[in-house]
Order: C-alpha cells, then sequence, then structure tokens
C-alpha cells in the first residue's frame, strides 16, 4: 500500500521582534502627532495706531524725572527727603513774611534775589541728593541703552534729563520767591516795585537752576555710584565758595577791593550772587558789598553761558562714549 500524501506543512508565523514593534509604535505615535501639532493663535497683532516718536519720548523722560526729583510715583521713603528740604527753604520765606506784616514794614526784610543766595546750603544739599537719582542709577543698572533702543538718541536723553532737573530746582528756589512776593502784597508794599523786584527774582531763579542743573548733572554723571556722586556735587558746590568768600574777607581786609570782584568767578554761588546785584536789583554778599565794575559783569555773565554750555557739551560726550 502506498503511503497517503501529507499536507504541506504551513510556513511558521513571524513573530514581531523589537525592531520591528518599535518602528510600528513609532509610526503609530507619529501619525498621532501629525494630527495633534497645530499652530494656536495667540493673539498676536500688529500695531496699527499711531507713532508718538521722539516728541513724546523726550516729554516722558522729562516728566520722568522732575516727578523723580520730588519723589512723586515712587515710595514714601524717596519723598521725605525732597519735601523736607523743600519745606525749610519755604518756612523762612514764610517767616519774613509774618514779620513784615505784623511789623508793617516798609519793605521785606531780604531781597527776591538775595534770598536765594542766602539759602544756597540748602539748594545744595537738594541738588547732591537729586541729580545722582537723575542719571546715577541708569548708568549702576545700566539702562541707559535700553532708553537708546528707542526712538530717542543720546542728545535727547541728555536734554530732557538737564531741563527735569534745571525745572525741579527752579521750582525748589521760585516757590520761596512767590511766598515773599504774595507776602508783600499782604503788607500792601508798592505793587509795581514788588512785581518789578519779583520777576527779576524769577530771573536769578532761572539763571541759577540751569547753571547748578548742569555742574549737577555733570558730577553726577562721573560715576555711576551715587554716594560718590552726591559727595562730588557737595564738594563742587560747597567747597569752592566757602574759599572764595574767605579769600575775599582777606583782600578786603588789606583795603584791596578791586579783587573781590574777580575773585567772585571762582565759584558758581558767587557768581550768581555778583550778578543779580549788578543786574538783577540785588544785594550781593560780598564784602564791604562791593560792587561789580562793567568790565566785570561782562566777564560774569560770559562765564556763566560758558559753563551752561560746557556742562551740556560734556554731559553729550559722556553718553556717547562707547560701552553705555
Amino acid at each position: 500500500m502506498s503511503p497517503e500524501p501529507q499536507a504541506p506543512r504551513s510556513a511558521p508565523e513571524s513573530t514581531p521582534g523589537p525592531a520591528s514593534a518599535g518602528t510600528a509604535t513609532a509610526q503609530a505615535h507619529g501619525a498621532g502627532a501629525r494630527g495633534e501639532n497645530v499652530i494656536h493663535n495667540i493673539g498676536y497683532r500688529n500695531y496699527d495706531g499711531p507713532r508718538l516718536g521722539r516728541g513724546y519720548a523726550r516729554t516722558s523722560l522729562f516728566e520722568q524725572s522732575l516727578r523723580g526729583a520730588y519723589g512723586l510715583g515712587r515710595s514714601a521713603k524717596s519723598k521725605v527727603l525732597p519735601m523736607i528740604l523743600f519745606a525749610v527753604m519755604c518756612v523762612p520765606a514764610a517767616i519774613v513774611v509774618a514779620v513784615t506784616v505784623f511789623t508793617e514794614a516798609k519793605q521785606l526784610p531780604v531781597g527776591y534775589s538775595a534770598y536765594v543766595i542766602q539759602m544756597q546750603p540748602v539748594i545744595g544739599i537738594y541738588i547732591a541728593a537729586m541729580a545722582p537719582q537723575a542719571v546715577s542709577l541708569d548708568l549702576r543698572f545700566r539702562v541707559v541703552p535700553l532708553y537708546f533702543s528707542r526712538p530717542i538718541e543720546r542728545g535727547d536723553y541728555v536734554g530732557a534729563k538737564y531741563a527735569a532737573l534745571s525745572a525741579a530746582i527752579f521750582i525748589f528756589t521760585g516757590a520761596s520767591v512767590v511766598i515773599l512776593y504774595v507776602g508783600a502784597l499782604l503788607a500792601k508794599l508798592d505793587f509795581g516795585d514788588e512785581t518789578k523786584d519779583f520777576a527779576l527774582g524769577m530771573v536769578c531763579c532761572l539763571v541759577f537752576s540751569v547753571l547748578h542743573a548742569g555742574i549737577g548733572l555733570v558730577a553726577a554723571a562721573a560715576t555711576p555710584r551715587r554716594g560718590f556722586g552726591v559727595a562730588a556735587i557737595i564738594a563742587v558746590l560747597t567747597i569752592p565758595y566757602m574759599l572764595i568768600s574767605a579769600l575775599q574777607a582777606i583782600v578786603s581786609s588789606q583795603d584791596n577791593t578791586a579783587a573781590i570782584g574777580w575773585l567772585g568767578l571762582g565759584s558758581p554761588g558767587s557768581l550768581i550772587d555778583g550778578l543779580q546785584s549788578k543786574l538783577l536789583g540785588g544785594r550781593n554778599a560780598f564784602p564791604l558789598g562791593q560792587e561789580l565794575t562793567d568790565a566785570q559783569v561782562s566777564v560774569y555773565v560770559a562765564l556763566i553761558a560758558v559753563l551752561i554750555a560746557g556742562t551740556y557739551a560734556l554731559l553729550l560726550r559722556r553718553y556717547r562714549k562707547a560701552g553705555l
């Protein structure tokens, strides 16, 4: 008997190995990922509003710097010193007014311009505290390049800071002059004479503010350290004035009155003092009340103009330096 034919043996089913299993898994995940990867619209849109430009940036920087000079928009701690100094500046003026009214005096005990000159120590402390606040902190924390990343340029930055500190000092000094003027009107002093003297006093405040703002900013911008800036400003404003006053007293004791006026060129305070006594109807604090000659007045005016222009130029140069 012949044997029965056997059915052919089927090939064994292949078992998926690790490589094939991984490929299938990756394909499955890839298909799922392609279905889930979508771009989400998170709402960014192009700005279609007005472009305010450099003028708005300069104005904003000026306003922010001016407010900062009195601690406005900052913590309560930042307001303490400027407000105390402002009160110290104005309270003596109010006392002068009270004395004038109750004694029925025929004129104010102190002139408008002279009052500003006599209060120079208080004004110097204010400048020493606020000028570093305006520029030193920007240098210390390296935020100056952020300003220049906007449409403003270095000249815009310097101009805004210079104008803001000048305005702050003008408000600081002019407020006491306004108090004196109101007191003179309350005391029923001559309206025409007092108004004229008041206007000259405000001019003195303006020149004083612009000159001292430039000097304060140059000293403050020389270092990013606020403490060093404060010390430098006090030294620049105080030491020359005390030295010149001492030298004027020495030469006056030797009857060398001609040198008194020339020595006044040595400090910002004596410069303003001599100018206001000759051109703004005030009285200077020079020994023997020495008046300036016409030649000296011309030199005083020229030197004040040079100092204002020179400090502004130095600030521009400071902020053009590389590494800011």
